[in-house]
Formats: C-alpha cells, sequence, structure tokens
C-alpha cells in the first residue's frame, strides 16, 4: 500500500487533476467548446444586422436622427401621382373646384404649366364645379389623387382657396412617406405662386420660398441590444448551460462519478473542479461577448464602461452555471439535458419580455414582486441591458461609468433598481442555486437509488467529518414501509454452516484474525415496500430480500470467488461492501473498519480498488489519462504516479495504447483498463466484478418451449448460450489472469464471474449463492465431489467389431450401444444421460466409487467385442456444480412459494403442476388396458433469470404397480367460472417409487 495523502493535500490534488479532466474533456469536445466561446459573435452579428435593418427602414425620417443643421427645401415641385404610395392607377396629380371661372382656370393652366422641372399635363388633372363634387369623386375613388385645391373668386382683387390631402404618413420597403412636405407644401406653394400673379399682373414674378424643420433631437429611440439583447445573450449563455447539465448527467448515469467516490473523491473537490473550470470558460466567453460588440461599434458597448459590461455579462453567465448545476440534480439522463435547456430558454424569453413592458421594476410595484422576479437571472439580464441601452440612447449620451453604477441610470426617470442592485442579486443568487444544487445533488436518489436525509446537515457529524453521511433509499416523494425481518434460517450444507459457525464465535468475542482481510457478520439487505407518489398516480413496490443473512470470511493472500446466477445477490453484496447500497442488517469488517461507519467506509475506500461490472470509462480521455486520474484521486504521492502509472499499463499490455483515447478500445482492452484502475496504489482489498468476461449463461427458454410444442416428448436437458460481450483473445485472457494471480500477494481479492474456466483456474476459496443466501463454500475440487452428480464416463465406438469391418452396416452401432448400456446397468446401475451414433455419456455416482475399478477392467478387456475405440473418465464439471445449486435454489424457493406451471400434453390437454416435480400422473386416463392411468416425465431448465420452465416431457407411460392408483376423473376435471373446461391439476408422483425401466 502506498503512502496516500490525506486531508487539504489530498483536496488538492484531487482538485488539480479534476480539473484537468475537464480541461480534456473540453479541448477534445471542440465543437461544444467552440460554440461556448464563439457563439457571441453570431448572435451579436444578428443584432447588428437587425439594428442595420431597422435604421434602414427609417432611413428618410428624421424622428429617430438628431437634426441640428437641417436642410432647406426650396420650391418644390408638385410630384407625379405614381410617387405617392399605394396610389391606384389610373391616378391624377391634383384636383381642383371652381372651374366656372375663366380667371381660375388660368392660375389652374398657370400652375401645371409652371411647375418645377416637369410640367403637368392636363390630363392628370380634373376640374369640378364644386367642393362638394370633389369630395363625392374622392370617395368613389379612393387612393387615386393625392390632393385638391378648392378655389373662391371673391372679387377682381380676393381670391380665397382651400387644400385638401390625405395627411396620413406611409411607409413602404424602408422608405418614410411624410405627405405634407411631399404633398401638401408643393401643392400649397404652386397655389398661392399663381394667385400672386395672377393678382398682381406680372406673370414672371419671382415667388422663391425655402423650408426648414426645426433642430431636434431624435424624437424616438430604438436600441436592438435592448429589444432583442436579452433573448440572444441568454442563447448565448444556454450552449455552457446546455453543455454543463449535459456533462454532469453523463457522469452521473454512466456511474463515473460513483466509481471515482469509491476510491475516495470529495464531493467539495468535485463540485470546485466543475465551477472553477466553468468559471474559465465563462470569463472567456464575456469577454469575447464585450469585444465583439465593440468590434460592430455598438454604442451599447462603446459609452458604458467595459468593466461594467463585462462584469454584467460574466456574473449572468456564471449565475446561469450555478442553476444548471442545481437542475442537474433532478435530471437522470444526459438525453434529457436539451430539452430542460429549451424549457428554460422559453421561460426566459417569456419573462424577459415581460420585464422589458415594466414589470416589476416600476413605481406601480411592491418590492416583494421585485425579490421573486429577480430570483430568475434571464430577468436581472433584461432590466440591466434596458438600464445600460437606455444610458446610451442618444449619441450624446455617456452611458454609465464605473462610479455611476451605484446611482441612478441616465434617462432612468424611474430609478427604481441600479447596475449595482443588479450585482448583487447576481452573486447572491448564484450562491442561492450552488448550495441548492449540493443540497439537492444529496437529498435526491442517484444513480444507485440512495441518499442522504433531507436534513443530513443537521448533523454534527457531517460537518466534522465523523459521521452524519449515512444515507438511505427511496425518493423524497415516497413512503417507506417497515422492513419485514428475515428469519433466521440454519444452512442444510456442513460447509456453509461451519462457516457461519466460526465467524459468530470470533464476532461474539469480538476476535479479530490477522489473516482475515473481510468478515462478513450476518449481512441482510432488504429493500423495503415503497409507496411512490408521482403525478397524478401512486406506485407501490413490495419489499424484497436481497441478502438473508451472509456469514463469511475472506483471507488475505486468497482470491475468492463469488458465483451465482442473476438475482442472487453477488452485486447486492459487493455494493454494500464499498458503501454503494446501504445495510439493512448485519456488518461487514474490511481490515477492521466497519462498513456501517461514515467513518470507517472513507478508511476503507482508500484501501481497496474496484473493477466494476460494466467499464467506467471517459470515451475522450486516453487509457494513461485515466490511471493518473484515479491516482491522484487516491491520493498517491505525485512524484511516484508517474512510475506507477507506465507499470501498470506494462502489466495490462496497454503501453503502446496508453496514448489512445478509451473510445476506441475494444472491449477487451477496457476490461484490461478497468483491472489496471482496480489495481492502481496497491489497495489491500480488490474486488474483480467480471474482469476477463462480460458474459452470461443465457438459458433460453423460448427455443426449448418451440422444439417442445414440435415434440412435445423430446427431452431437452439444457438449452444454453453463451453471450460473451468483450472479445478478449484467451492469450491477453491468460495474461490478465496471470495479473490476478500475482496481485494476490499482500492482499484479499473478491472475484465475481460467470466463466467457470476463470473461476476454476484463479479462486482458493468457491461460494456459490443464490436467492440471498450462500448455498456452498470450499474449493473447487470439494465443490465438484460434493456437489456434481458423479464421475462422468464418455465411451465412443469405432466402425469395427470382433476385427470384422461393419463400416456400411447402420444396424451394428444400436447393437453394439444396447450391449454398453446393458453392461452399465447390470454392473454400476446408471443409463446413458447422452447418447449418439457414436458415443454415450453416462453419470456414474459417487457412491459407486469403490466399483469403477474392477468395472472399467472388465470394460477394457471387452472393447473389441462392443466396438470400443476410446474411454474417458472425469469428475464433473464446476458449470455443472452451478447449475445444480441454482436449480436446487429455485426448487426450494417454488416450494416455499407453491408456484404452478402449465403443462402441454401431446394430445393439447392442460395440466397444471408444481415447479419442479419430476414426475405427474394426468386424471382422467384410467382405463381398463392401465387402471391407475397414464403418466408423464417433466423436463426442467432454467431461463435467463434463473427461473424454472418446462422444456419438454416424456412420451405417457402406464403407472407402475408400485404408485396408488390415481383419483377419478370426475373430481381430477376443473371448470371455469362460465362452465368451460379448464387445465387439470397433475398428481405429484414419488420419484423413489417409480422404477428404474418406467422412468426412461
Amino acid at each position: 500500500m502506498e503512502n496516500l495523502s490525506s486531508g487539504f493535500p489530498l483536496f488538492q490534488q484531487q482538485y488539480r487533476s479534476l480539473f484537468k479532466k475537464n480541461l480534456l474533456l473540453s479541448w477534445r469536445n471542440k465543437r461544444a467548446t467552440f460554440l461556448q466561446l464563439f457563439s457571441s459573435f453570431f448572435f451579436i452579428f444578428l443584432i447588428f444586422c437587425i439594428d442595420r435593418a431597422i435604421h434602414a427602414r427609417f432611413a428618410t425620417s428624421t424622428a429617430y436622427k438628431s437634426v441640428t443643421d437641417p436642410d432647406p427645401l426650396v420650391a418644390p415641385p408638385i410630384p407625379p401621382c405614381e410617387e405617392k404610395f399605394y396610389t391606384k392607377l389610373p391616378c391624377f396629380d391634383f384636383l381642383w373646384s371652381g372651374n366656372g371661372s375663366a380667371r381660375l382656370r388660368g392660375i389652374v393652366n398657370a400652375i401645371r404649366a409652371n411647375n418645377p422641372g416637369r410640367p403637368i399635363p392636363a390630363s392628370k388633372v380634373l376640374s369640378f364645379s364644386t367642393a362638394d363634387e370633389v369630395d363625392r369623386w374622392l370617395y368613389e375613388h379612393p387612393m387615386r389623387c393625392p390632393g385638391a385645391l378648392h378655389f373662391a373668386e371673391k372679387n377682381d382683387s380676393m381670391i380665397s382657396y382651400g387644400l385638401q390631402t390625405n395627411s396620413t404618413p406611409a411607409m413602404k420597403r424602408g422608405h418614410f412617406e411624410d405627405p405634407t412636405f411631399k404633398f401638401q407644401i408643393p401643392l400649397q406653394l404652386a397655389a398661392e405662386r399663381e394667385i400672386a400673379r395672377s393678382l398682381i399682373g406680372v406673370p414672371g414674378f419671382s415667388w422663391v420660398v425655402r423650408l426648414r424643420e426645426f433642430a431636434h433631437p431624435a424624437v424616438e429611440t430604438f436600441s436592438a441590444v435592448a429589444t432583442v439583447g436579452p433573448t440572444f445573450f441568454l442563447a448565448i449563455a444556454m450552449f455552457s448551460f446546455v453543455f454543463q447539465i449535459s456533462s454532469l448527467t453523463t457522469e452521473k448515469e454512466l456511474k463515473l462519478r460513483q466509481a471515482m467516490t469509491l476510491v475516495g473523491l470529495f464531493d467539495s473537490a468535485y463540485w470546485l473542479s466543475w465551477l472553477s473550470w466553468e468559471g474559465v470558460l465563462t470569463l472567456i466567453s464575456s469577454l469575447f461577448t464585450v469585444l465583439f460588440g465593440m468590434m460592430f461599434q455598438f454604442d451599447f458597448f462603446l459609452n458604458n464602461s467595459f468593466a461594467i459590461v463585462f462584469l454584467l455579462f460574466f456574473l449572468f453567465q456564471f449565475n446561469m452555471i450555478s442553476f444548471a448545476f442545481m437542475l442537474s440534480a433532478f435530471i437522470s439522463k444526459s438525453s434529457s439535458s436539451t430539452t430542460v435547456g429549451f424549457f428554460i430558454f422559453i421561460i426566459g424569453f417569456l419573462t424577459q419580455l415581460v420585464t422589458i413592458f415594466g414589470f416589476p421594476y416600476s413605481t406601480t410595484f411592491s418590492d416583494t414582486y421585485r425579490i421573486i422576479w429577480s430570483l430568475f437571472p434571464p430577468n436581472l439580464l433584461a432590466e440591466a441591458l434596458n438600464l445600460l441601452a437606455s444610458a446610451t440612447s442618444a449619441p450624446g449620451d455617456p452611458g454609465i461609468s464605473w462610479k455611476g453604477r451605484t446611482k441612478c441610470s441616465p434617462n432612468d426617470t424611474e430609478c427604481v433598481t441600479t447596475m449595482n442592485e443588479i450585482y448583487l442579486w447576481l452573486v447572491a443568487t448564484f450562491f442561492v442555486w450552488f448550495v441548492l444544487a449540493i443540497y439537492f445533488d444529496n437529498i435526491i436518489p442517484n444513480a444507485s437509488g440512495v441518499r442522504k436525509s433531507a436534513f443530513y446537515f443537521l448533523y454534527p457529524g457531517y460537518w466534522t467529518g465523523k459521521g452524519g453521511s449515512r444515507v438511505q433509499e427511496g425518493g423524497i416523494c415516497s413512503c417507506i414501509g417497515s422492513v419485514p425481518p428475515v428469519e433466521p434460517i440454519t444452512p442444510e450444507d456442513e460447509d456453509v454452516l461451519a462457516e457461519e459457525t466460526a465467524v459468530k464465535a470470533q464476532a461474539r468475542e469480538e476476535q479479530i484474525d490477522a489473516n482475515i482481510a473481510v468478515q462478513i457478520r450476518g449481512l441482510v439487505k432488504t429493500y423495503p415496500g415503497t409507496t411512490k407518489i408521482g403525478c397524478c398516480k401512486c406506485k407501490k413496490t413490495s419489499s424484497y430480500h436481497a441478502l438473508k443473512g451472509l456469514w463469511v470470511n475472506f483471507a488475505k493472500d486468497q482470491l475468492f470467488c463469488l458465483l451465482g446466477p442473476n438475482g442472487a445477490g453477488k452485486t447486492t453484496a459487493i455494493n454494500c461492501l464499498t458503501g454503494i447500497t446501504p445495510v439493512t442488517g448485519g456488518d461487514a469488517l474490511i481490515y477492521g473498519y466497519s462498513i456501517r461507519n461514515s467513518v470507517g467506509m472513507s478508511n476503507i475506500r482508500k484501501i481497496i480498488g474496484v473493477c466494476p461490472q460494466f467499464d467506467i470509462l471517459w470515451d475522450l480521455l486516453t487509457g494513461q489519462e485515466h490511471l493518473y486520474l484515479f491516482a491522484n484521486i487516491k491520493g498517491l504521492p505525485p512524484a511516484s504516479i508517474r512510475s506507477v502509472v507506465k507499470k501498470s499499463l506494462d502489466e495490462v499490455r496497454l503501453t503502446e495504447a496508453g496514448k489512445v483515447r478509451a473510445g476506441s478500445y475494444s472491449g477487451g482492452m477496457k476490461r484490461r483498463l478497468s483491472v489496471a484502475i482496480a489495481l492502481i496504489g496497491n489497495p489491500k482489498l480488490v474486488i474483480l466484478d467480471e474482469p476477463v468476461y462480460e458474459s452470461r449463461i443465457l438459458f433460453e427458454p423460448s427455443l426449448s418451449c418451440f422444439l417442445a410444442n414440435i415434440k412435445p416428448n423430446l427431452r431437452l436437458e439444457l438449452c444454453c448460450v453463451y453471450l460473451q460481450t468483450t472479445g478478449m483473445d484467451p492469450i491477453t485472457r491468460r495474461h490478465v489472469w496471470d495479473i490476478i494471480e500475482d496481485a494476490k500477494k499482500g492482499r484479499a481479492i473478491i472475484l465475481t464471474t460467470h466463466s467457470m474456466e476463470e473461476a476454476d483456474i484463479l479462486s482458493d476459496r468457491i461460494g456459490i449463492m443464490a436467492k440471498g443466501r450462500l448455498r456452498c463454500i470450499g474449493t473447487s475440487i470439494r465443490l465438484k465431489s460434493r456437489f456434481g452428480t458423479g464421475f462422468i464416463a464418455n465411451v465412443s465406438f469405432s466402425g469395427k467389431g470382433n476385427g470384422s469391418p461393419h463400416s456400411g452396416d447402420q444396424a451394428v452401432y444400436p447393437a453394439r450401444q444396447e450391449a454398453v448400456k446393458q453392461f452399465f446397468k447390470s454392473q454400476l446401475d446408471v443409463w446413458p444421460k447422452e447418447e449418439n451414433k457414436s458415443f454415450l455419456t453416462f453419470v456414474i455416482p459417487h457412491d459407486r466409487e469403490g466399483l469403477l475399478t474392477k468395472f472399467f477392467a472388465d470394460l477394457q478387456e471387452r472393447e473389441k467385442e462392443f466396438g470400443i475405440s476410446d474411454i474417458q473418465l472425469g469428475l464433473a464439471t464446476l458449470e455443472e456444480v452451478f447449475l445444480n445449486i441454482a436449480k436446487q435454489a429455485e426448487l426450494e424457493n417454488a416450494a416455499a412459494e407453491g408456484s404452478l406451471a402449465t403443462l402441454t400434453l401431446s394430445s393439447g390437454a392442460l395440466v397444471q403442476i408444481p415447479v419442479g416435480v419430476r414426475f405427474v400422473g394426468i386424471p382422467g386416463t384410467e382405463s381398463e388396458e392401465n387402471p391407475r392411468g397414464l403418466m408423464v416425465e417433466v423436463y426442467w431448465e432454467q431461463d435467463d433469470s434463473g427461473a424454472l420452465c418446462i422444456s419438454g416431457h416424456s412420451p405417457e407411460n402406464p403407472i407402475p404397480p408400485t404408485v396408488q392408483p390415481l383419483p377419478s376423473s370426475a373430481t381430477a376435471n376443473s371448470r371455469s367460472l362460465f362452465g368451460r373446461r379448464g387445465p387439470v391439476h397433475g398428481i405429484v408422483l414419488d420419484p423413489n417409487q417409480i422404477s428404474g425401466s418406467n422412468s426412461q
């Protein structure tokens, strides 16, 4: 065991390695990092485009401009009617009334002829007698004339006129039309000029009028930053927001964080490393945002203080990061991060829209509304942008300086809040979200379904490090029922009983054997029944006993192999030993430290190494970087880490691939890297959960049922498929086994596997679990001799008998095999378990071991007579032991629960039978020929969950005379509620009463 760091030095070491890990992940995920840093350019460019478009739209209007020296308008001509926006054709330049006077007709002709730059054709002017006629024509022909003149000749020296125009301003394609300047004034000047010339009698009288608008500041203001900026700047922050939620959720979903916790990770180092790295990215992103805004020459960025604008964007984005931390506690799937981000963006967009319209940062609303509204970061951003934009709304506005941040913003008439107050709100809410993130992270169930109490922070031990970290199961909105006690069961196996007795004696005497690494004392794990209250539904689950009192010692310098089918309790036991799952009852001591004590568990995690069942690796990190990371988390001396990592890579033959990303590793390479991580730092206890194989013995009930339906009397002893998912080649597998064998020196190793070969080669002791209990324990040889079916004899046949060739005679093989079968039956009382045209397989029970020497000597003398080419004898395999133990456990469980299965006979009739029964009598089959009725032998197998299912049955045979008669068919039949015939209940027969001949 290396001299490991502890306390604050360990915290520093973990923080540095985690910060480097975050940096590497961001550097290698370049697309996401690029969006985080440079998305501001895209959105500020969009704001720039919107700003230019608005200015182009109002380019002909001076309302949005500051006019100091306006240009004069000199003798403007009457424009053609076609230049009027939205006019209809044919159109007229103007109308006039008073055509009964010759003098007035001459004035109108002079207006047409003397129009500056363009004489007006007579066809473009209409005359009427009265003004009422003009009104009637305008009403009947809308949008066909921009204006009209109404003349009245009072006397020779007085002519009056009236002017009628459409004074509604119009906008078209970015151009503003002011009808006063465009139509009314030119028409008015033309009428006055020609009237004056007519009255004084001088046709060439000079009449020049200059018009100029008053100098004025911008009457109306528009700021693209204030209008669309809140939404776009929120979108910039949402990139970091979504990526941060995704990163945290991925490490939680893939149990990467759990893997680091198992080797002693400090939660404080984990959160601080993420916060620091995201702070660096936020700092750079905020700086680019301000620089891009200045590059596009926005007054918002140029006139306001650089520090004021930069601090706003930095605090807002940093606030959104802590908000993401908090929300990540509620998300269990990384794929949901985008959905959550989109939802937050929509909510932020709507609330910002409300903020822009004045709610609640106005004197008309109370402080309560402002306090609640300010808890959501996008609202603060919208108000701050509004203040900064209003301070630079006009070209001469000075903006907000750093010293002026505590004062009212220029042009802010209500002065409800200042920039300094917004900064304080952003800092305060940042701490609120960050504290809530840590709190929810502790009280919301993690990937293993455990959490801390809702009031864990009130325990003094949590702050002193001497307790207070106890976890519990179930969600916050679930009610956990009482845990039913586990009934004490005396083990039936003598070895298990002896082991339990020894452990109990040591526990009673508080004796700690120096040679024992792990002592499990009556470990009980029960998942209590819960009632989960969700949205409009209530889900109840029943309690489940995963471990039912486990008593066992794991010695130092030994490898203990834990076997068992799925659901046996192996993974639960490992989770209890590593602190992933809380213990219901009992205890376990690992090198003297109790797993039920938080301080003890902290010490345990310093001395253990875990290779989980599934590879827990970052695809973007190399194998070498994984080892550096876990070495630093465990607290190895920094000076020795390089040599330790190099040695670990050499041991698992990953030296050349050490600098290759783990995502490109094969399955076997990933398993080797996981083994290297478990062994780094020389831990005293190593837990290897299927380190070489990720495989399963899969029982395929669907295939068995298919074959059984085709041929019901077909006997299927076992239909199993081996599924190997890693593809580790035999040479590498043997090499890893050598590593594990060498690793036993000076430490204890707990190995779980589904490879019987691996267990046979590596283990010093083997324990087989089923249904939460230890069923057998001992060495491989002892388990084979005690729980195997006996000796396996394989007899192979040649193509010759008695020296004569019979290769072409197909009838010779059955005769030879029948003679051998009779020989085995007469000498050892056994029948073949498996037979083929070329070989027979016999299972010889252990109680006939004394007869084997003479038997095989006699058989060898008659080899030529029987045509035998080869005889092989061996013990039962460990796999057979495993299957027998698992099947026996299933039989016990089925008997305890009274489970029934439905057997389909060859005739199609259905018979209900207890699960696991071998011989069944069929009710209603009594006849004169078979007065006791018929029976079948039922064949069972286990599915992929280990449960027993029917794979087939034998042909229907008469019940032997030694068995009692069956009940009459009248009492055996059953009917359903509506009178239909249902499945009958079969009669269980004692196998001991069935003769050997009838059982076949």
